[in-house]
């Protein structure tokens, strides 16, 4: 994670600014830029949105967008996985989707790359779940750990089999095994 640190910017002036590839955050007045995801994150980051999706999109319960610039509480942030409920869906006039995103998410989940600082990633998920989100992960593809974030609670450090807890309206039922699992690509 690369942090620029060229003349100070306004949040509104960091927005005004064109995306970049990779896609940099603005946090606490820097900008900081997020690294490439390499192959076992997008994997992960791929299949976690296509199985929310797969559950929660049709009954119009919520929607996992991957790389979904976020601005709220001073920050413009982009988790790797961005859950809103359907509700909470920013929409244009005329019912299509915004681009721009102002709000939480009500589920945020980061996957951690060897270039990124942990702690600069979990302060993230705390900023959101500051403004309003339910639910936080941050999954350690090393160690195959998932850290769980909810309000008001300290973390729950997961492992192996045991049950991911997931937004109450999102029927998911996964362990962490499961989640890791995907990793393994067999032939």
């Amino acid at each position: 994670m690369n942090t620029t640190t060229a003349q100070p910017l306004t949040l509104e002036e960091f927005l005004l600014l064109p995306e970049t590839k990779p896609v940099r955050e603005y946090i606490n007045g820097e900008i900081i830029t997020k690294p490439m995801p390499k192959g076992r994150h997008s994997r992960l980051q791929g299949k976690l949105c296509a199985a929310i999706n797969h559950v929660a999109e049709e009954p119009l319960v919520a929607y996992a967008f991957p790389e979904l610039r976020c601005s709220f509480g001073g920050r413009s942030i982009v988790p790797d996985v961005a859950v809103f409920l359907w509700s909470r869906i920013q929409l244009t006039t005329d019912e299509y989707l915004s681009d721009n995103f102002e709000l939480p998410p009500d589920w945020t989940i980061e996957i951690l790359s060897p270039e990124q600082k942990p702690n600069k990633v979990i302060g993230n998920i705390l900023h959101c779940l500051k403004y309003g989100t339910r639910l936080g992960w941050f999954l350690d593809p090393d160690d195959f750990s998932i850290l769980v974030f909810l309000p008001e609670q300290p973390p729950l450090l997961l492992q192996g089999y045991d049950s991911l807890p997931v937004l109450p309206e999102i029927e998911l039922p996964l362990t962490v095994n499961q989640v890791f699992a995907w990793l393994k690509m067999s032939r």
